[in-house]
């Protein structure tokens, strides 16, 4: 097995043809530079150097050996930094983005966790409106839904279900929508921008619907106004059905979900960083996240357990969490 201070020495003087300098750089006397490549050509049992003219040039064994040695230095040195990633502290300042709907379902939790966790670190956690897309953003981001192309990695931890509620006694008056063709006759309570675009409604027959939402006498841009509006009997609306189910939990009978059949495109949970090495406080936190997430984003699931209500309606079940609103 070849010793590393063996191998160094024999790849400095490779690069620089001379004992003297590499000794110098090495910050060795050149006699031990010289017995540890001694000693490497007794290990192999052949030489790897030899004198001309004042200059030590390689034997073709030397040129061979030179190539693995290499590989072999920079192995080496992976090893060590993995090794020296555990013992670094999680220190410093470290910067989080996150769409505004995770922050109080789950990341802000999440993150003071974290802190418990990691005394010495400190975290500046932000919302914003958009995914970064700078190669240069140095924090991680949670991103809910599309993110599109950029300069930052990014890695899917999760898919959110979303469905069609509103509350009871809302319900009760306007009555309950059998069909999304009915969603027009009703009260729409939109999160600005969301669904300016319409929402595509699949069936398991495989029929399909895109319904274009009527205008909404109340839009907000923030989703505690959105769900309370919407569990105060304002009208009907689209909510993540993780987030409507940890509502329903904290306050029972706000909250029924309608047409349950149809389905809507989920929302991813992206984790956005930079690519290449990171800090430990950075690699820390991702895996923190990742460890942290709920089950149920791993797998949406559907709820089923009925109620008083027509069978296009349903009220929510769930597994319990620990998240309250």
């Amino acid at each position: 097995m070849p010793d590393l201070d063996e191998l160094l020495a024999f790849n400095r003087v490779m690069e620089s043809g001379s004992l003297t300098r590499s000794a110098a750089e090495l910050g060795l006397a050149k006699s031990t530079l010289s017995r540890r490549i001694t000693q490497l050509e007794a290990r192999l049992g052949q030489p790897l150097l030899k004198r001309q003219a004042n200059q030590l040039l390689p034997t073709e064994a030397g040129h061979r050996y030179y190539e693995i040695s290499q590989k072999i230095l920079e192995l080496a040195g992976e090893g060590q930094r993995a090794l020296d990633s555990l013992r670094e502290e999680v220190s410093g300042e470290l910067l989080v983005e996150a769409h505004r709907t995770l922050t109080r379902s789950w990341l802000g939790r999440s993150v003071r966790d974290f802190l418990n966790k990691h005394p010495a670190i400190n975290v500046a956690l932000h919302t914003r409106p958009v995914p970064p897309r700078d190669p240069e953003f140095h924090g991680i981001s949670v991103w809910l839904g599309e993110v599109g192309e950029g300069g930052l990695r990014q890695e899917l931890i999760g898919r959110l279900a979303r469905g069609i509620y509103a509350h009871p006694e809302y319900l009760e008056h306007h009555g309950y929508p059998d069909h999304p063709q009915a969603l027009t006759r009703h009260s729409w309570i939109d999160m600005i921008g969301e669904t300016n675009s319409g929402l595509v409604l699949t069936h398991p027959d495989g029929s399909e619907f895109n319904f274009r939402p009527p205008p909404s006498r109340l839009r907000v841009d923030q989703p505690m106004l959105h769900i309370d509006a919407i569990a105060g009997g304002g009208g009907i609306g689209v909510l993540p059905c993780w987030i409507a189910e940890s509502r329903e939990r904290a306050h029972p009978g706000e909250l029924v979900r309608c047409l349950d059949a149809w389905q809507l495109k989920p929302l991813d949970v992206t984790l956005l960083y930079g690519f290449g090495h990171q800090p430990r406080k950075v690699t820390a936190l991702l895996e923190h996240l990742r460890q942290s997430r709920p089950v149920a984003w791993q797998t949406p699931q559907k709820t089923n357990t009925a109620v008083n209500t027509p069978a296009s309606c349903t009220q929510l079940h769930s597994p319990a969490t620990d998240i309250s609103h």
